[in-house]
């Protein structure tokens, strides 16, 4: 077995009795820590200064607060944080033992204790020659013959070797999956739209309610069709549930069992369940325990993604992924991008009670970005317990939501100037377009650009009023400002920048989960329900059957039984 090499609360390893597994004892509480003490302190003090103040103090600000790595730009100078304000925070984050928790997860230690396993997506992207031992054993080895597994598939699917049951070529992929094996590859799909190959058709399927999958195989020719089915444990209730609709479709049209071994592959570790299914198990793709849903995207889960945008453009991604990995296991605290966006998120949700993250991509392509953000980071630290049991007593995971620019200026934003909550912003832009046409782009950024100045800034009654307008409707157009934005800047959406991407907010949310002390790699929380639904699925078929819920539950299953077709 991996010996689990504790960490103490200063991040220093514990190599006692500690059983492997078990977490690093914090000796204080995270509200009694002396930096976080002194945080709100500082917070009292800094609470009423404007950010016109603070670009006025200082004119170099928009300079000096910034910082860069694998090609993204960050401008954080338009957040209400002064120099003491970033000490603090990095101080804070060295109580509470940040570098020895990254050392832990890239040397493989079963971080995520409650399941006693590593998080290892690291090692995902890790070069041929590095090493990251689990169990004794190098898995960097394992993850590129997965790799060269995908790579040999994916090219026989691009150039028409692989053909289906009847010989006609592959033309569509539609990818089965639900959590993590749905948003990060329809995620990467969609923002690499622009690398795909444009001759196939790429559908996503999650939702167990039979119009996801309706939808997606209404217009398509199952001779034409493959299907990649991503589960784990091959055991999913709503991916199996769409697998055997996607078999029995397939079947109809072609009556042959022996056809699905031409048009399903999986992506499992589950070898007898996905053979029971009838795909050929050479071709199942394999992932690891220690790789979480919602951390796979550069896994086996991400196949749809190769087969689309070709095995070198995936390759690319993963040097994104493993340059940002290099910057946040090596660069110091004041100049890490994940680690400064993470300070940030924690001195507004449990300082400011801003408990909610816009995330704004000004570009199209990202269409999805936000929603995969609400998996990794609330799935991740939505948790109300420590990594020692005891009930926390500040804030979690922040509510993470969003919408592209330039959409959301026309929806949601009216909110964001000039409502009563506070909420902070990452914008995020790039400096070429995929699409170029006329000067939209210009437009685009240019109102980038100018939201984030808006929301900084604002404009007083007075200024309203010099412009004309009369008194009474001062109040109305006046807009406070002092409204905090990060701002993502990159040359380029490319494969190599997504990757960057990703990882910095993978990266960015693991350093949160351990200034609160929790588990960023387990989920117990959609367990229950899980377990509700297949009793009450049972339920639901025997008409006859006692029912033993709540009035509530009772009462809306009778209802649910009288009125369905």
């Amino acid at each position: 077995m991996l010996r689990f090499d504790s960490l103490d609360s200063q991040g220093q390893l514990d190599t006692g009795d500690q059983p492997a597994g078990m977490a690093p004892p914090r000796t204080q509480s995270l509200v009694e820590r002396p930096a976080w003490k002194a945080l709100e302190q500082h917070y009292r003090e800094i609470q009423p200064l404007h950010l016109r103040q603070l670009f006025a103090d200082d004119p170099k600000r928009g300079e000096r607060f910034t910082a860069e790595a694998a090609g993204i730009y960050l401008d954080y100078s338009k957040n209400r944080v002064t120099r003491e304000t970033l000490e603090l925070l990095v101080r804070l984050a060295e109580e509470c033992g940040l570098c020895g928790r990254i050392d832990a997860m890239f040397r493989g230690e079963q971080i995520n204790f409650t399941e006693k396993r590593p998080a290892l997506h690291i090692a995902l992207r890790a070069p041929k020659g590095e090493r990251i031992v689990v169990e004794g054993i190098d898995v960097v080895p394992q993850v590129h013959a997965v790799l060269d597994h995908m790579a040999a598939f994916a090219d026989q699917i691009r150039s028409g070797v692989w053909r289906g049951h009847t010989g006609k070529r592959i033309r569509v992929i539609i990818n089965i999956g639900i959590g993590g094996s749905d948003l990060g590859p329809v995620m990467a799909f969609e923002a690499l739209r622009a690398y795909s190959l444009r001759s196939m058709d790429f559908r996503f399927v999650s939702n167990v309610d039979g119009t996801d999958f309706n939808e997606a195989t209404r217009d398509v020719d199952p001779e034409e069709t493959l299907f990649i089915i991503c589960s784990k444990t091959f055991t999913t209730t709503e991916t199996l549930a769409n697998a055997c609709a996607a078999r029995e479709w397939m079947l109809r049209k072609l009556d042959d069992t022996k056809a699905v071994r031409k048009h399903f592959v999986a992506v499992s570790t589950n070898a007898e369940e996905v053979s029971n299914f009838g795909i050929d198990t050479a071709n199942m793709f394999e992932f690891w325990d220690w790789v979480g849903g919602r951390y796979s995207m550069d896994s086996a889960v991400g196949l749809s993604t190769m087969i689309a945008i070709g095995p070198e453009n995936f390759q690319s991604m993963l040097a994104g992924f493993y340059e940002m990995d290099q910057h946040f296991r090596t660069a110091p605290f004041q100049e890490n991008v994940p680690v400064i966006m993470a300070l940030l998120a924690i001195w507004y949700n449990n300082f400011f009670n801003a408990h909610t993250i816009a995330v704004l991509p000004y570009e199209q392509y990202l269409k999805r970005f936000p929603a995969y953000l609400q998996q990794l980071t609330m799935e991740s630290n939505g948790k109300h317990v420590t990594m020692d049991g005891i009930p926390v007593d500040y804030q979690t995971s922040p509510i993470v939501w969003g919408e592209p620019g330039t959409n959301g200026q026309h929806s949601f934003y009216q909110l964001i100037h000039q409502g009563t909550r506070l909420i902070p912003c990452d914008f995020i832009g790039f400096c070429q377009t995929s699409q170029p046409l006329g000067n939209h782009h210009d437009l685009l950024m240019a109102n980038l650009f100018a939201q984030t100045e808006a929301l900084a800034f604002g404009k007083t009654e007075e200024e309203v009023r010099s412009e004309g307008v009369p008194d009474w409707l001062c109040p109305h157009r006046a807009f406070e400002g002092n409204r905090p934005t990060n701002t993502l800047l990159a040359e380029r959406l490319t494969p190599y920048t997504l990757g960057a991407l990703v990882a910095l907010y993978e990266h960015s949310v693991f350093t949160q989960g351990t200034i609160w002390n929790i588990d960023s790699f387990d989920q117990w929380g959609v367990e229950l329900g899980k377990a509700l639904s297949r009793q009450i699925i049972a339920e639901l078929e025997n008409t006859d059957g006692q029912l033993n819920h709540d009035s509530s539950t009772n009462a809306l299953i009778r209802r649910y039984r009288g009125c369905r077709l």
